[in-house]
């Protein structure tokens, strides 16, 4: 089965954070774009591994959604 997961990357000078909303803790970073990207993919699959298909379910009902807005700064 395939789900998608939500991913939020940051990017500063040590290179790149990502992280996993729906899964509290999962988190990899990595210095390219590409390389988190599949490190917080790996991270995911790994921690969806120590989950009960219930507990997998409930963490994926959560909705989640980002955009930007404009502010005056």
């Amino acid at each position: 089965m395939t789900r998608k997961a939500s991913v939020v990357i940051e990017k500063d000078e040590h290179g790149y954070y990502a992280w996993c909303p729906e899964l509290k803790g999962c988190q990899s970073q990595a210095t390219s774009l590409e390389e988190a990207i599949q490190n917080i993919r790996e991270a995911i699959e790994l921690y969806l591994e120590t989950l009960s298909e219930e507990e997998r379910a409930q963490a994926f009902s959560q909705e989640i959604k980002t955009t930007s807005i404009e502010v005056h700064a």
